[in-house]
């Protein structure tokens, strides 16, 4: 039986591929990690990440509500452990890394029976050529149990989410010694399990300060590839991305519905960007790319992001167990229930890191997203002609397109440094979209074209 996630060998394999055909361009070939990168991605240390967890599980329990003045237990020591972490690798960073611990006091709401501080602890890479241009990981440190407001028993939250905080700590450590050319942000942010809390402060914070976040990255429930059947897929991880932005205008929705647009939002393009540079040898890995916000009915903190009008997507394991999540500690007719550290697959989640870690050093050293992006509808014909903003930095730009049930992008055309081309295709039987090409040869996540 086929795969079903996708991976540089089964990028265009699709059959709804084939049509139209057309000899004009090539047919997409992934981009390939260079050097640089695939050293970066031999450093990602399963033993690194196993020591992580088990520290944050050792602070008992990391509940947003939890002590936060004992020194080895609760989420105050939780978050000066990862802020002492992350600050000794800003120490060997030559000055590129700088860790803060932005704080805020969380008023009473329906998960904070009392006014608590919540704290993210940040660790920011300033990039080398365009620092405006800022991308955001997170995980989230703290914990919970059955009951969402017992903040006194143990919650090791060893999955839930200690392997997405620890794997944002390990790329830390291994982004310190680096420069990218735009800002990256690695994050732990506190009070995801009291309603998105901590990501939410982050992200309007970013936005209050007209930070352009051009990407972000959320990784929660990192820790396994086995699910509550004994299923495994250890080489295989999800990412979910949400369809048309809730932040655009009633205009721009209807626009974007009315042109069959509505499977190529910012964060889904973002998604078929990580699946393009992370899926391949390098990481060992395959990205099942799934076109919702999240898992049913659920959310996390991408959803705060999403919310401010920044791209954002969701990395999680492929097969979920629910016994060792939101669960008291205990032992049923020897079913074990908890999030405890026994049911963390460390390698797997080294693997997830590496594909957060090909995403991101891929997005910080390409150029931005292409600015104004449109598509000339004056005139009736089979011509297309695409315009947008030349970006003199840029080396030069291409025009991607695919079937309009391809589920990603299948044809490539690179077309130089200019800011429009007219191209002997249908834009009523493709999907098109612009991406700038680097110097360094790495390639931006395509824009989709809106009338002019």
């Amino acid at each position: 039986m086929p795969a079903i996630a996708t991976n540089d060998k089964t990028y265009t394999s699709c059959k709804a591929a084939s049509w139209p055909s057309y000899s004009l361009g090539q047919e997409l070939k992934p981009q390939a990690p260079d050097r640089e990168l695939r050293q970066m991605l031999s450093e990602v240390d399963p033993k690194r990440i196993e020591a992580n967890i088990r520290k944050l599980v050792s602070f008992g329990t990391r509940h947003t509500l939890s002590t936060q003045t004992d020194p080895k237990r609760g989420i105050g020591a939780a978050r000066d452990w990862i802020a002492s972490e992350m600050s000794k690798y800003a120490e060997k960073s030559g000055g590129r890394m700088t860790v803060t611990v932005p704080s805020m006091i969380q008023p009473v709401a329906s998960r904070v029976p009392f006014p608590v501080k919540l704290s993210n602890v940040l660790a920011t890479i300033k990039g080398s050529e365009e620092p405006e241009r800022v991308y955001v990981i997170t995980g989230h440190y703290d914990s919970r149990v059955t009951d969402v407001l017992d903040y006194e028993s143990d919650a090791p939250g060893a999955n839930d989410d200690a392997s997405g905080t620890a794997l944002v700590i390990e790329l830390a450590r291994i982004l310190s010694t680096r420069q990218p050319k735009a800002t990256i942000i690695l994050g732990a942010v506190a009070g995801e399990e009291q309603g998105l809390l901590g990501s939410a402060f982050l992200a309007q914070s970013l936005k209050n300060s007209s930070t352009n976040v051009e990407g972000m990255l959320n990784n929660d429930i990192v820790g396994s590839s086995t699910g509550d059947r004994g299923q495994r897929d250890p080489f295989t991880v999800r990412l979910f991305a949400q369809g048309p932005p809730l932040t655009e205008s009633a205009p721009v929705t209807a626009r974007r519905l009315q042109i069959g647009g509505e499977n190529d939002s910012p964060a889904r393009e973002l998604g078929r960007f990580a699946v393009e540079v992370a899926a391949n040898e390098a990481t060992q890995m395959n990205i099942a790319m799934i076109y919702r916000l999240d898992r049913f009915l659920r959310g996390g903190d991408h959803s705060s992001f999403l919310a401010a009008g920044f791209p954002a997507i969701r990395f999680t394991e492929p097969n979920e167990n629910f016994n060792h999540q939101h669960q008291d500690l205990r032992t049923v007719n020897g079913t074990v229930f908890g999030d405890l550290i026994e049911f963390v697959d460390f390698d797997f989640t080294a693997r997830v890191g590496r594909v957060n870690l090909a995403t991101l050093w891929s997005l910080a050293n390409a150029p931005g997203m292409v600015k104004n992006v449109t598509v000339d509808t004056s005139t009736l014909g089979n011509d297309s002609k695409l315009d947008w903003v030349v970006d003199e930095r840029v080396g030069d730009y291409e025009v991607v397109w695919r079937s309009t049930i391809s589920p990603f992008w299948t044809n490539v055309i690179r077309v130089g440094k200019v800011g429009s081309v007219t191209l002997p295709l249908s834009k009523d039987n493709v999907i098109f979209g612009v991406r700038a090409v680097g110097k360094n040869g790495y390639r931006s996540p395509a824009v989709l074209p809106f009338p002019a």
